[in-house]
């Protein structure tokens, strides 16, 4: 699978590291009551979807950004990418 990141160009994955969810996912309240709980969820309770997803790359091995891409998860084909916003990370 190559990731076409807008800086570098089209490079192989082996170059990136993948973060996960693109969405904003917000990591819970440690110090509330329900934490145990929530936290679980957080870490085992999440959508799993079959088509394009957005997700969360970092190009280590190249220009040092952080990449959302479009990929579909059932075909591993590329639909975008484009550099990452600073409110995109969670």
């Amino acid at each position: 699978m190559r990731i076409p990141c807008p800086f570098c160009g089209p490079r192989d994955t082996t170059e990136f590291s993948y973060l996960g969810d693109a969405s904003l996912v917000l990591r819970p309240a440690p110090d509330t009551a329900d934490a145990p709980t929530r936290f679980h969820e957080y870490l085992h309770e999440r959508d799993n979807p079959a088509g394009p997803h957005r997700e969360l790359w970092y190009h280590g091995a190249g220009c040092h950004n952080w990449l959302v891409v479009e990929r579909d998860t059932r075909t591993h084909r590329i639909i975008a990418a484009s550099m990452a916003q600073a409110e995109t990370l969670p």
